[in-house]
């Protein structure tokens, strides 16, 4: 399939606090606000649908699988961005002295599949990472 006619995911996630959510999604990574009644918020996460539904005693489990040195979140989400695009949110984040799972780097230097990534978790212990290629064709390069 061809990434740029791709429609938008939808995902669905749970969490503990829907006014840290906003905040995070909203204030931190600058995510519009869609619809929301006071059991969930939708989300425009770079151009996606994210949904958080309130669960009260939610408490996400981080399990870990190594790639290229670092411990990832077996569960996470995220979005591929521009070179530029990820630079800068990864700046905007050093500078708002956001704690990193895994510190903005390039995994797999020199290799197929060179990326630059980095991992944050929102409020509710929801793993996201942020990643980009500085050639897009490697997205799925083998």
């Amino acid at each position: 399939m061809d990434s740029s006619s791709s429609p938008p995911f939808h995902l669905a996630l749970p969490v503990h606090d829907l006014s840290l959510t906003l905040q995070f999604y909203s204030e931190l990574l600058g995510c519009k606000t869609g619809r929301t009644s006071d059991l969930w918020i939708d989300f425009d996460f770079f151009g996606h649908q994210v949904t958080t539904h309130l669960v009260r005693g939610h408490a996400a489990g981080v399990e870990n699988n190594p790639v290229d040195g670092d411990s990832v979140p077996t569960r996470h989400f995220g979005v591929v961005l521009s070179w530029d695009a990820w630079q800068a949110l990864a700046e905007r984040l050093k500078t708002l002295d956001v704690q990193f799972l895994i510190e903005p780097r390039v995994r797999f230097r020199g290799e197929t599949g060179e990326q630059a990534t980095l991992f944050i978790q929102d409020p509710s212990g929801n793993a996201l990472e942020f990643k980009s290629f500085r050639d897009p064709a490697q997205l799925f390069a083998t």
